[in-house]
């Protein structure tokens, strides 16, 4: 009941206009207050502890590589070599648009990095070459959630500190999911364009002197993802390191293609700055509430409550796709991790999932949410972006859901999905 009237407490803070880091510190500071149980001070106390956790260096080490490659000039050779390899697929630059994706997530896991920078190069071509708006918005909007899926990825590493559990074993489960997203909306737009919902040209097959050209001038950063790939699978580096060695490959490239100055350089630090600042801030003030969900038994209570409606593992997952559906509609990503992972990881456990499966089912529930409306911040970003409505945006990304429903459901049920290579190289 405590953590329901937290909860309660930080959500009216939050609607009344209330910074969330703010709300979560009002919310169980009122509560400790008015309860007396526990002095207010253990707010202080536990404040500390919060952060200081060795896997999360890696966190602005790689949020700082997705913002400085995404001023470097690598996401245009990136896009140039997705349209050498696919473009001449029907359904063309669509099929490009998903295809860059899935090569820049493997240098930088944070979705608004790949929406607003490869995401603009994007749509400009794909408008040029005559594309409606709103097809071009939904799926760069769609094809971005790819980009935390596939390491590196900023919610994994939060994730990998809330349940304590091995982040380079969860970094080689992004893998084929991220793979099997890309297929899956690839497929989708065919489908769309093949049965005209979508009304594009087909474009010419580039000769093969242009694709050689457009793979040598991309090569370098093709590297990046083999490089993170095998370094995790040789275990040559921790995540922290192979983070500041992609930041100095990045920061090489940048200058050696002569598209990152002194000035962007010094503009990525910043943004790197304040992306880190409140993730960390947010990372920080859960830790209070975090320790009075333990001291409360709230996982045991909440375990005995998922015992009374169902012992099925299968049935649970359902249940929680549900709820974290819901959940991820109406408030930020990292929000519901912070909440949801020290409750609902252990709970998982309990019923014998693997707690690398339960990640990943829990990361794309929460990805997904970034696509639905009234709050999902993907949407936002696009009709930013495009000045589009939000109207627009639901109508246009609705056909999109049916795709990434069917893939929800494969990583749901087919656990092997995303234990395989964890497994297999995670020793």
């Amino acid at each position: 009941m405590s953590i329901l009237i937290i909860l309660g407490i930080i959500f009216v803070a939050v609607f009344l206009g209330m910074p969330v880091a703010f709300a979560f510190i009002f919310g169980t500071s009122l509560y400790l207050y008015v309860e007396g149980a526990y002095p207010l001070t253990v707010i202080a106390s536990r404040l500390g502890p919060g952060l200081d956790s060795f896997p999360l260096l890696a966190l602005p080490l790689f949020i700082f590589a997705g913002n400085l490659l995404g001023g470097s000039g690598v996401a245009r050779r990136i896009f140039d070599f997705a349209n050498s390899a696919v473009g001449h697929i029907r359904g063309g630059l669509g099929h490009v648009n998903v295809f860059a994706s899935i090569i820049f997530a493997g240098m930088s896991g944070v979705a608004m990095a790949d929406a607003a920078g490869l995401g603009k190069i994007e749509m400009e071509e794909m408008e040029r070459h005559g594309y409606p708006k709103d097809f071009s918005a939904a799926i760069t909007a769609a094809s971005a959630t790819i980009g935390p899926i596939i390491p590196p990825s900023g919610i994994m590493v939060l994730y990998a500190v809330l349940a304590n559990i091995a982040l380079d074993k969860l970094f080689l489960a992004g893998f084929i999911p991220g793979l099997m997203l890309g297929g899956f909306l690839m497929i989708s737009i065919y489908f769309r364009v093949k049965l005209g919902k979508v009304k594009v040209g087909l474009l010419p097959k580039e000769p093969l002197r242009v694709r050689l050209k457009n793979f040598v001038r991309a090569a370098p950063a093709l590297a990046i993802p083999v490089f993170l790939v095998t370094g995790l699978i040789t275990g040559v580096a921790t995540p922290t390191e192979l983070g500041a060695l992609t930041c100095l490959a990045a920061i090489i490239l940048g200058f050696a293609y002569k598209d990152l100055n002194l000035r962007t350089f010094y503009l990525c630090a910043v943004e790197t700055v304040k992306t880190t600042g409140i993730l960390g801030m947010l990372i920080l003030v859960a830790a209070p509430f975090t320790w009075l969900s333990g001291v409360g038994n709230v996982g045991d209570l909440l375990l005995n409550f998922m015992n009374g409606l169902t012992t099925n593992p299968w049935v649970f997952l359902a249940l929680i796709n549900v709820v974290l559906l819901a959940a991820g509609m109406f408030m930020e990503t990292s929000v519901v991790l912070l909440i949801a992972v020290p409750i609902l990881a252990p709970i998982a456990t309990s019923y014998g999932i693997d707690p690398v499966h339960f990640a990943m089912v829990m990361l794309v529930n929460l990805l997904m949410g970034t696509l639905t409306p009234p709050f999902g911040s993907l949407l936002f970003v696009m009709m930013n972006q495009t000045g589009l409505s939000l109207h627009q945006m639901f109508r246009a990304i609705a056909p999109f859901y049916f795709p990434f429903l069917a893939f929800l459901l494969v990583i749901t049920y087919i656990p092997v999905v995303t234990t395989f290579l964890p497994n297999l190289f995670g020793n």
